[in-house]
């Protein structure tokens, strides 16, 4: 049994501006990692700049980041941290910007390598890998926890390999099709150094992104308990979590969401954070990417369509009840119900779920972090 927890946080109003000294001290200059619009309209981006500002230390803004990042914004981003001669980098934002941030900071510290490098699988050419500048996330929504993860997930290209197959073979081939856009994590781990986690960011967010993000921590508390990799160290946090989620669940449902509340969901969405850096996630997610990529599907509510299959399934009951217990519910028909409030129902046609299943159960990656076998009928019945 491990634990390895190596992001200093901060989780406290104004944080940004008390803790400026610890921020300037990551560098000499700094690349702000963001999107367009939510961090200059909730006062994140400001802040950062106020403080920096403060300290007397430089810095030069990207923000260009999407939705769900593309690993070619994480290289037009790293042309512009080379071109500045920054020396750290920070996040703020979503899980989009801080996800970016990790992966910007590796390339900007890796300069000769091109994008193919973000997911390099050789153990030799990865342990220089693990050379990144320094990162500091300043998250402005209670969904990926990203500031304390030390994953990027990223949306690719895949190109089509050349098989040497059968024509029946190849019918039932999970290989990528040409120019298939995939979300996947880099293989690279990037902890942050620093995370500033302030709730009154959260002020800004509109129903439906609050409303998803929260529902994506729920999955990384879920996912993270009902996981190969758990072990009492891990389900500290997210036993810790899940209680922190009952409290806030019905304001959350009737969307009565006050100065506590944000609390809540931002100290849930740290902890889930804290829970998947040490298990990762589990079917739900692995489930939810191409309904993501394909559907448009907002993240958080791509992977809740998958949470109330994955607990009516799980192959240890017990353990599933105790979950929906900590979470204050008592059946697996009232977790259900409380799920559909809040995401509602959406189909996805038999053909993709087709194509999600082979994903999955072709991938033995995929697949690591469920404890029990899993087949296609049992597959099925997550959906």
């Amino acid at each position: 049994m491990k634990l390895y927890m190596p992001t200093k946080v901060y989780n406290e109003k104004g944080c940004v501006r008390q803790h400026s000294q610890e921020l300037a001290a990551l560098g000499t200059k700094a690349l702000l990692v963001t999107g367009k619009h939510s961090s200059r309209v909730n006062g994140s981006l400001q802040d950062v700049k106020d403080a920096l500002n403060r300290e007397q230390v430089p810095y030069v803004v990207f923000d260009g980041i999407e939705e769900n990042p593309s690993v070619a914004t994480v290289m037009r981003a790293t042309a512009l941290g080379l071109s500045e001669k920054v020396d750290f980098v920070i996040g703020i934002g979503g899980g989009s910007p801080m996800d970016a941030s990790k992966a910007i900071a590796l390339m900007i510290a890796n300069p000769e390598k091109k994008a193919d490098f973000l997911y390099e699988t050789d153990a030799a050419v990865k342990q220089a890998a693990d050379k990144a500048l320094p990162v500091a996330a300043v998250p402005t929504t209670a969904g990926t926890g990203s500031e304390v993860t030390p994953y990027a997930i990223l949306t690719r290209i895949v190109m089509p390999k050349i098989e040497l197959t059968t024509a029946a073979a190849s019918e039932t081939s999970t290989e990528a099709k040409a120019g298939e856009l995939v979300k996947q994590s880099i293989s690279h781990h990037i902890f942050p150094e620093l995370a500033l986690v302030d709730s009154t960011y959260l002020q800004t967010a509109s129903k439906t992104g609050c409303i998803n993000t929260a529902v994506d921590t729920l999955a990384h508390l879920v996912e993270s308990h009902l996981n190969t990799n758990a072990t009492p160290y891990s389900r500290v946090y997210s036993e810790m979590g899940l209680r922190t989620f009952a409290k806030v669940k019905d304001a959350l449902a009737s969307y009565e969401i006050g100065e506590a509340q944000r609390e809540l969901l931002m100290q849930a969405c740290t902890l889930g954070g804290m829970a998947i850096s040490h298990t990762g996630t589990s079917l739900p997610h692995g489930l939810s990417y191409r309904v993501t990529c394909e559907l448009g599907t907002p993240h958080g509510k791509a992977v809740g369509m998958f949470l109330p299959g994955f607990l009516r399934c799980y192959g240890d009951q017990e353990e599933a009840m105790r979950v929906l217990t900590l979470l204050g519910f008592g059946s697996h028909q009232s977790f259900e119900a409380y799920i559909y409030s809040l995401i509602g129902e959406e189909k996805i046609s038999r053909e993709l779920w087709e194509r999600t299943m082979n994903d999955l159960l072709s991938n033995p990656a995929k697949l690591k972090n469920y404890p029990f076998q899993m087949d296609r009928e049992k597959l099925n019945g997550l959906r």
